[in-house]
């Protein structure tokens, strides 16, 4: 019994102890809408072209991005690069065991990170890379720190440095050193389309659940005034 009480008094310090090492910092806003085919289809193409290489997506098939827009001859034109077929897994093509070797630690597979870190953090985090020398890639992160993945988009957002501030140590800033192929706002428009696209990648059927759920409601708000003008036309009889 004492351990059992052990155990749950840890678990409840699990939130305290995550939030205090997240409270200092502060997440961006991702602007976030899954309705935006265009949008998801730029993140689409953004994943398999930076993303997919080292993590895979293996709850999602290629088919599936038919709800976003794309025909079977667009997804195999724009999204499948090896010889996988349009009904296949997006699955990496990286081992488990070389992944290891080269980074220390296996890639996280990537169908359901939007739900687990959040929009926000994503947004962030692929915003938040600096050069740090001290770790062995060569880069590090504001928000995840000693992060074990190299900065893959540096080439676009170009390379970020601390910016120490003497008044207020404690607050790490970045500043841009050297300059990428896209402006700060493409860059945070290409950023914000792959998010939207992990979100759509976590819950597919979410719009369509969405839309289901309005038109069960009306419905039901129909069978509620229905089954009303019912009970008072029975009731007037009665009386």
């Amino acid at each position: 019994m004492r351990l059992i009480k052990c155990l749950l008094f840890i678990v409840s310090l699990v939130p305290v102890i995550v939030f205090a090492a997240a409270a200092d910092v502060k997440l961006d806003k991702a602007p976030i809408d899954t309705s935006d085919n265009a949008s998801l289809q730029r993140g689409a193409q953004s994943f398999v072209n930076y993303c997919l290489t080292c993590h895979g997506a293996s709850f999602m098939r290629y088919n599936r991005h038919q709800d976003i827009g794309l025909t079977n001859q667009e997804i195999s034109e724009k999204l499948i690069y090896t010889e996988q077929k349009v009904g296949d897994l997006m699955l990496t093509a990286m081992k488990k065991n070389e992944a290891e070797e080269w980074f220390g630690v296996a890639p996280p597979d990537l169908s359901v990170i939007a739900r687990s870190r959040g929009a926000d953090w994503l947004y962030t985090y692929l915003r938040s890379f600096y050069r740090d020398s001290t770790v062995p890639t060569g880069w590090n992160n504001l928000i995840f720190e000693s992060v074990a993945m190299p900065h893959v988009l540096y080439e676009l957002q170009g390379q970020q440095v601390i910016d120490s501030n003497k008044d207020t140590p404690e607050i790490k800033e970045l500043k841009l050193s050297v300059p990428g192929v896209l402006s700060k706002e493409e860059y945070d428009r290409f950023v914000a389309d792959l998010v939207n696209y992990m979100v759509y990648l976590g819950e597919p059927h979410a719009n369509y659940r969405k839309k289901l759920g309005v038109i069960v409601i009306i419905f039901l708000l129909g069978m509620l005034g229905l089954t009303y003008l019912l009970k008072r036309e029975y009731w007037r009889d009665i009386h």
